[in-house]
């Protein structure tokens, strides 16, 4: 084996993803290492896609997304396309956290004040029953 490629063993301890992640996202044509024999060789493009992928994991892209912005690097347009999809996804993935977050902040905020008011009621019983 060269340097140029890994095992899936390799490419398991340099992304700590399990083996069943890898071959799920060769079944989903999102990788393709080369078989020789029973093993699979990871090469440089394929590290480069499995990071853009796990990226693309961290910041909720589906795999459909994924797929098709990995597809758009060999349009031919020196990655334009690729970047211009990629930019729209993003803002429009930016602005669900966003909201979210806003969502979370009001959840946590209402949480406090039930709190609040279940140790007043707390303490209200416990000096009722003194």
């Amino acid at each position: 084996m060269t340097t140029d490629t890994m095992t899936i063993r390799e490419m398991c301890e340099t992304f700590d993803v399990t083996p069943r992640t890898l071959r799920f996202y060769e079944a989903k044509e999102l990788l393709f290492p080369q078989r020789v024999g029973q093993k699979r060789l990871f090469t440089k493009r394929d590290r480069a896609r499995l990071k853009l992928i796990l990226r693309g994991k961290r910041f909720g892209f589906s795999l459909e997304e994924i797929r098709q912005l990995l597809d758009l690097y060999y349009k031919g347009d020196g990655q334009l396309s690729q970047l211009e999809q990629t930019h729209t996804l993003a803002g429009k993935r930016l602005e669900d956290l966003e909201r979210q977050r806003a969502e979370i902040d009001g959840a946590i905020t209402d949480l406090r004040d039930q709190l609040k008011w279940a140790e007043k009621m707390i303490s209200s019983i416990r000096n009722a029953q003194k």
